[in-house]
């Protein structure tokens, strides 16, 4: 491959489209297969059987990673068209949402206690379920690896998004509120942009509860670093 082509950003820039693309259309025929989880894997194996170095594809996945934010803004826009319908249910989205934040984070506590991991990978892992620049930030302030903690959020959220309907359909969770409370704050953006497909109730109210679970774990971080 010519060095100095993929050295441009547009490199970075073609080939995640085009596996995308490639993604969405294989997801048209099977519906298990992830659109984002067959991407990230296809661009993965091409830099590595191409002996492509990260650094080429990063200047062009920069320029894609810079949507992010207008992106992840854009979710809360079905929440505000719905907002009168869903403002009584309010106080119950809020309840949920710190239940699903308090149970994630002593999970984290619980597994790495038990397969013996290090106070590092404890710190790196428990924002693991917010969107991954506010990941980073969190664990780079609780004294984790930040660049392992974006590692953690993409995979909680790819995870999440493949298996969490499924989840939620087999043990019969039918409320939109439910549902997407639930989305939100375990699998936050990637989460909430894939039952935005199914429902913009559901994914409106995801977005609220990822934005909120974004305030809230921070601080409901600090007493378990205390404790820690």
């Amino acid at each position: 491959m010519n060095e100095a082509w993929f050295q441009q950003p547009l490199f970075g820039i073609t080939i995640t489209v085009l596996f995308y693309v490639g993604a969405q259309l294989l997801n048209s025929r099977y519906k298990w297969l992830n659109p984002l989880f067959v991407t990230s894997g296809g661009i993965i194996l091409l830099l590595l059987l191409g002996d492509i170095p990260y650094e080429a594809y990063q200047a062009g996945g920069d320029i894609i990673t810079f949507f992010l934010g207008p992106a992840t803004i854009a979710l809360a826009v079905p929440f505000y068209k719905n907002f009168q319908k869903l403002r009584d249910q309010l106080m119950p989205i809020v309840i949920g949402v710190g239940a699903g934040l308090i149970c994630g984070l002593l999970a984290v506590w619980g597994i790495v206690s038990l397969l013996h991991g290090s106070k590092q990978i404890m710190l790196t892992m428990l924002p693991k379920s917010v969107t991954t620049p506010i990941a980073i930030e969190v664990a780079d302030l609780l004294g984790g690896t930040p660049e392992l903690a974006g590692v953690f959020a993409v995979l909680t959220g790819l995870l999440g998004s493949m298996i969490g309907p499924s989840i939620l359909k087999l043990f019969r969770f039918r409320s939109d509120l439910a549902i997407g409370a639930a989305m939100g704050t375990a699998a936050h953006g990637i989460g909430t942009a894939r039952i935005m497909r199914d429902s913009e109730i559901q994914g409106g109210i995801s977005a609220f509860a990822m934005g909120l679970s974004s305030i809230l774990t921070p601080l409901f971080c600090i007493p378990l670093i205390w404790w820690l």
